[in-house]
């Protein structure tokens, strides 16, 4: 066996020799701690990083996860959509500080989420006008007392708007103001507009006088605007959904529906007082 040994491994041979005897030991002893290090139990998470790594799972709606009526687990056949997801609710604020984001969605869709707001396109529509004014204050909310403590803007929300735009507007189209008694009745435009100091304005034709003035004969301004305007405020309703196109566009109240909700709000007031 010294024989057979010494003339198999002579010289640089017997060295190639060891040395794969020793990376053969180097390699079992690597490979024995890896497999030691597995047999070990993992590190404990604490509760507070357990608690982070789940919130960073998305809000999911869809029943593929949950189990079956009868207990057993449902076999997820098929990977998550879009639509199936659930996004926090926007929470439009009253606030200058305007923000509105862009969310991205199914198909490449987009919408856009209103965070904070405090204007709006706002449409009268007994006069067909339209104009952005101011957001001033959230006064009433069918569905929830708590969204009008926390000026938040949601579909269906009465809120109070400034006038001064639509005032600005109406008077120059109807040259009367709609807010002013006395000069309801539109009878001289000629000889009130000699004592005022205003722009000057593009010339009209006789014909178009006339079309305006008898356009103000039978025309009577619901007393309750009437009122709004003298205060500068105007009681509104937002039509838009803040939280999906990022707008908080709506129409002012009129008639059964501005008594309607001032009833509402009167007796909400005397509730607080009480």
């Amino acid at each position: 066996m010294r024989f057979y040994f010494q003339c198999a491994f002579s010289g640089s041979d017997l060295k190639y020799y060891f040395y794969l005897v020793i990376m053969g030991l180097v390699t079992s002893g690597c490979a024995a701690v890896w497999y030691i290090d597995l047999l070990q139990p993992p590190p404990s998470v604490p509760p507070a990083k357990r608690l982070e790594l789940s919130a960073k799972m998305g809000i999911s709606r869809d029943s593929m996860h949950k189990r079956r009526a009868t207990g057993g687990k449902k076999k997820a056949w098929r990977k998550k959509r879009k639509y199936e997801l659930g996004r926090q609710p926007a929470n439009t604020k009253l606030s200058s500080n305007k923000t509105v984001r862009r969310i991205r969605v199914r198909g490449g869709n987009v919408k856009w989420r209103a965070l904070r707001l405090d204007t709006g396109n706002y449409s009268w529509g007994s006069e067909a006008v339209t104009r952005k004014t101011r957001i001033l204050d959230v006064v009433y909310n069918a569905s929830n007392n708590e969204l009008v403590r926390t000026q938040t803007l949601v579909k269906s929300a009465i809120v109070q708007v400034d006038a001064a735009p639509i005032q600005a507007m109406v008077s120059p189209a109807l040259w009367c103001r709609p807010w002013s008694q006395e000069e309801n009745t539109c009878s001289s435009y000629q000889e009130r507009r000699r004592g005022e100091t205003v722009a000057e304005e593009a010339k009209k034709s006789n014909h178009v006088l006339r079309k305006l003035e008898k356009r103000q004969q039978n025309r009577k301004l619901d007393p309750h605007i009437e009122d709004q305007f003298s205060s500068g405020r105007l009681l509104a309703c937002i039509s838009s959904r803040p939280g999906q196109c990022g707008r908080a566009d709506g129409y002012i109240l009129e008639g059964k529906e501005l008594e309607f909700y001032m009833k509402k709000i009167q007796r909400r007031k005397g509730k607080g007082a009480a």
